[in-house]
């Protein structure tokens, strides 16, 4: 029997892993690549956006407004839109959130990818084929999946970064800064062709 063939997921991606940004470059690398459907909305925009422009003053919106514009050019069919009439059916430990599930819903996410499982419990996902999964373990399991496409992903990445350029290790541990703790271990394993 042959295994079955890679089916890329669809995955609704919250503010919190759009900002800090060498998390969203790494997730828009992987999707540009095909390994994963990235799905979002104008609010995730909107909530990402102002989480900078808080703790980066010295920012524009407009600024902003260009990356948010690229995301959305870049990965094709990534803005899901007309997802509003779902909210108020919809019920989640915080009401702020429904927005996401509602968007993820209506974008056919398998995943809804949030550093905040807790506001996203099975029970409420569940019952729309939908779970809630973190960052690393989604990347990881993304790793196991499709070594060389995540480990080429992660080289482009790394040899993109040239303001300062980045040594294998010093990528490697901006990474476990982001969190990608189990990623960052089996990344590890590939070394000098990252």
């Amino acid at each position: 029997m042959e295994p079955k063939p890679f089916q890329p997921a669809v995955v609704f991606l919250d503010a919190n892993v759009l900002y800090p940004a060498g998390l969203r470059d790494f997730l828009m690398r992987l999707t540009l690549q095909g390994l994963y459907h990235a799905r979002w909305s104008a609010p995730v925009h909107e909530e990402w956006m102002q989480a900078v422009l808080r703790d980066f003053p010295d920012l524009t919106y407009q600024q902003l407004e260009r990356t948010r514009d690229l995301m959305n050019r870049y990965a094709v069919g990534s803005l899901v839109t007309g997802f509003e009439h779902r909210i108020e059916q919809l019920s989640l430990p915080d009401p702020d959130d429904r927005h996401v599930l509602a968007a993820a819903i209506h974008g056919k996410a398998a995943v809804i990818l949030t550093r905040n499982l807790k506001d996203f419990p099975a029970l409420a996902l569940t019952p729309h084929g939908i779970r809630a999964e973190a960052p690393d373990p989604f990347i990881h399991a993304l790793l196991t999946a499709q070594p060389e496409g995540v480990s080429a992903t992660a080289r482009q990445h790394r040899a993109n970064l040239r303001n300062p350029p980045k040594s294998v290790e010093e990528y490697l541990a901006s990474l476990e800064q982001q969190g990608l703790h189990r990623t960052v271990a089996a990344l590890r394993a590939y070394g000098g062709r990252i």
